[in-house]
């Protein structure tokens, strides 16, 4: 499974709205409303990479209300636990 997260910058008057939307389409597992540069955050799953085409500039950016995004595609997940695991072999 891929991991992208797409930085979205919406219209104020439209966020409860625009979230829900995109958080409808195929591919988007979450959608965070958030304070700082951006409005929403989508954290998207998808099997390949060509899948992403159809989800941000065939889903998302065509959703009314959304004015900008930027994707960043995740290489790898770290997490407490991982690193809790890691350093447990051998215990």
């Amino acid at each position: 499974m891929i991991t992208a997260f797409v930085l979205i910058k919406a219209a104020a008057e439209s966020i409860p709205e625009t979230a829900q939307a995109i958080a409808d389409i195929n591919g988007v597992k979450e959608v965070y409303s958030c304070a700082g540069d951006v409005d929403l955050i989508a954290v998207l799953g998808f099997e390949r990479h060509e899948d992403l085409a159809g989800i941000v500039p065939g889903g998302i950016s065509k959703v009314p209300g959304v004015l900008e995004t930027a994707t960043h595609i995740a290489f790898r997940s770290f997490s407490r636990r991982d690193t809790d695991e890691a350093f447990a072999i051998g215990d």
